[in-house]
């Protein structure tokens, strides 16, 4: 998967960035993305995705991650349409706080490397068309993080 990463008014040690561009390539791979599928994700303070959360989910909170994701609906036969002519197919982009990964990491007890796992899978897997809505979507969503975390290592 390509994947670009930006870091706005936040910090991530640089061990933290291999991973996240492995777990991309991973969950890009367990979910059968072509190789040049596109992912953006923005690290940025937990004071800019609070204003994001509120501007465009009308959430007056700070959360760990939010997803954008391009083809929401999008027609599968236009998907593929795009694909035949080899134009890369752009999934949306993530938008990140990291210290709030990391506070969350701390309050429930997991390793930062667990929960940054979490949250980067988790948007992937919204990028891709999954949802929480109701509880089989819940269901098939958790289970098939967990099977990514899982393997690569990442368990609660």
């Amino acid at each position: 998967m390509e994947l670009e990463i930006k870091i706005k008014d936040a910090s991530l040690p640089e061990q933290y960035l291999k991973e996240v561009k492995d777990l991309i390539e991973l969950g890009g791979k367990r979910l059968n993305h072509r190789d040049d599928t596109e992912v953006s994700i923005t690290f940025v303070s937990d004071d800019e995705i609070h204003q994001i959360n509120k501007n465009y989910r009308n959430k007056d909170r700070v959360t760990d991650v939010i997803s954008f994701a391009i083809e929401d609906g999008e027609d599968t036969k236009i998907l593929s349409m795009l694909a035949d002519q080899g134009i890369p197919r752009d999934l949306g982009d993530l938008f990140i706080a990291p210290n709030f990964v990391f506070k969350r990491a701390r309050d429930l007890g997991h390793s930062v490397e667990r929960e940054l796992g979490y949250t980067v899978i988790h948007g992937l897997l919204h990028l891709s068309g999954y949802d929480h809505t109701t509880s089989e979507q819940e269901d098939e969503m958790i289970n098939l993080q967990e099977e990514i975390l899982k393997s690569y290592g990442l368990q609660k």
